[in-house]
């Protein structure tokens, strides 16, 4: 039986109370904090330090969306980038439809419409994110658009009935690794902000290994026969927040693409969002 998001917040709270104490014992000694059952204990407030929001391939600084208007503020910062190998292998149709993308980036990029970003690309966002983790569930709460996941640990039997944005989350341990098996996400989740996406046959295996009290080595390896020749595979480091008071605020983006979406439609003279 599935278990509703307020029913695991409720439970995952009293886990967290009574967790804090061996946690914080945990990252003060370096190492990895664990539950009553010996796996690690992923709890925490987490974020990437990379860029790769703008591009996950390798790319050279350039000028973003509004040089005019904006100048350096819009640019696009160089990386990296987060593809093992360097680049993505996209097969013919999914390179034609990638450069499509990207010649258009800035007003296709489904973020900018707040929609919910997915996954792999929730990860790597430059907004943090906080797992609560049970027994048989993690909670994954993301801060950009109130983004959240249900993982459902060792209950391969929970298939999803629909697509959604977030996809549907299967995991189980391989020692102190959660593997997590992502499906049936909507193929309107990019990557990136440089066009790079897949199609709705996309399975996404996460890899979720603590190699130390705060810190997380992140792997997700993307498998999609209808736009890549092979399966490829990002992997970075997350960081946990450690400062006293941290905590997600809010980011309810929707009203801050309303004039991006409808504002051909507003009445001329209508002020932009709320008139108070």
């Amino acid at each position: 039986m599935k278990i509703t998001f307020t029913k695991l917040l409720s439970i995952s709270f009293l886990t967290m109370a009574t967790g804090f104490l061996s946690l914080t014992a945990a990252a003060q000694n370096g190492e990895i904090a664990r539950t009553p059952s010996g796996k690690p204990d992923l709890s925490g407030i987490w974020q990437a330090m990379t860029t790769a929001h703008y591009n996950v391939e390798p790319h050279a600084a350039s000028y973003g969306p509004h040089p005019r208007e904006m100048g350096a503020a819009s640019a696009v910062p160089a990386s990296l980038g987060i593809v093992e190998g360097g680049g993505i292998p996209y097969n013919e149709q999914g390179r034609r439809q990638r450069d499509l993308n990207k010649a258009d980036a800035h007003n296709l990029d489904p973020l900018t419409k707040c929609y919910m970003p997915g996954i792999p690309r929730a990860n790597y966002l430059p907004f943090p994110f906080q797992i609560i983790q049970s027994t048989d569930v993690v909670l994954v709460a993301y801060e950009f658009a109130e983004s959240n996941r249900i993982v459902y640990v060792d209950q391969p039997e929970l298939e999803s009935q629909v697509d959604a944005w977030m996809g549907h989350s299967n995991a189980y341990w391989e020692g102190d690794t959660l593997v997590v098996s992502v499906s049936g996400q909507m193929e309107n989740t990019w990557f990136d902000s440089a066009g790079n996406h897949h199609s709705y046959q996309m399975v996404v295996e996460e890899r979720w290994t603590p190699m130390g009290a705060n810190h997380i080595q992140y792997e997700a390896t993307m498998t999609d026969a209808n736009t890549f020749t092979a399966p490829w595979k990002v992997s970075f480091p997350i960081y946990r927040h450690v400062d006293e008071n941290m905590q997600l605020l809010e980011f309810k983006c929707a009203e801050f693409s309303e004039e991006f979406l409808y504002g051909e439609f507003r009445k001329e003279g209508t002020p932009i969002g709320n008139p108070e």
